[in-house]
């Protein structure tokens, strides 16, 4: 199933070419074979990441569900803790969210990768209390490159948005993270009996 960029009753407006703009011979990749099936709730990859991990006591706790396509949606909440401004999401904060969301795409392709660029535009302030809807979808790949777009709209899948994010990530191996990574923290991972969770610790962007 090839995916398709975005659907033409949601499509953003033209952006001028940036860095994570698809160049002219990028490719939309097939989904994988074993990708999760459309509507399966992802979960988290680390219980301890601040974007999805349930154990991270103020972290933003999304959960994605995979789309029929490139794409995935997600939900989040914003709470107390999430504050920047008096009432308001923290802007950086909501980069976080957009950059979570944008890694969870790379689950669709089984193609373990990290953020290298994430521009965002905030086009509307985000009270604390407010549901933001996210949407993210794979606009091209191009080696190992994987560019991508996000957006948020509050309120509902159809609500105003407030934030739109384009990404530029990069495939890596597992090395990238057992080498970089905190040496505490691998070793626990690899020390996991669940091999499920082993695997999940290092599929996408820590």
């Amino acid at each position: 199933m090839t995916g398709t960029t975005t659907p033409t009753d949601r499509s953003a407006p033209a952006l001028p070419p940036t860095p994570t703009t698809p160049p002219p011979d990028a490719v939309i990749p097939e989904r994988h074979p074993q990708a999760p099936a459309s509507g399966t709730r992802l979960g988290s990859h680390y219980e301890h990441c601040f974007g999805c991990g349930p154990q991270h006591p103020s972290g933003l706790r999304i959960d994605a569900v995979a789309g029929e396509g490139l794409d995935v949606t997600a939900e989040l909440t914003v709470r107390d803790v999430h504050q920047g401004g008096p009432g308001l999401a923290h802007g950086g904060l909501l980069t976080t969210a957009m950059d979570e969301t944008l890694g969870t795409l790379n689950w669709l392709l089984h193609a373990p990768a990290v953020t290298g660029r994430l521009e965002t535009d905030f086009l509307s302030p985000v009270p604390v209390d407010s549901v933001l809807h996210l949407r993210a979808w794979i606009t091209g790949v191009h080696g190992r490159k994987i560019y991508s777009a996000a957006e948020a709209r509050i309120g509902g899948p159809d609500g105003p948005v407030a934030v739109r994010a384009q990404a530029l990530f990069v495939q890596v191996k597992l090395e990238h993270f057992t080498t970089h990574g905190r040496p505490e923290d691998i070793e626990k991972v690899l020390d996991d009996p669940d091999l499920m969770k082993r695997a999940r610790a290092f599929e996408v962007n820590p």
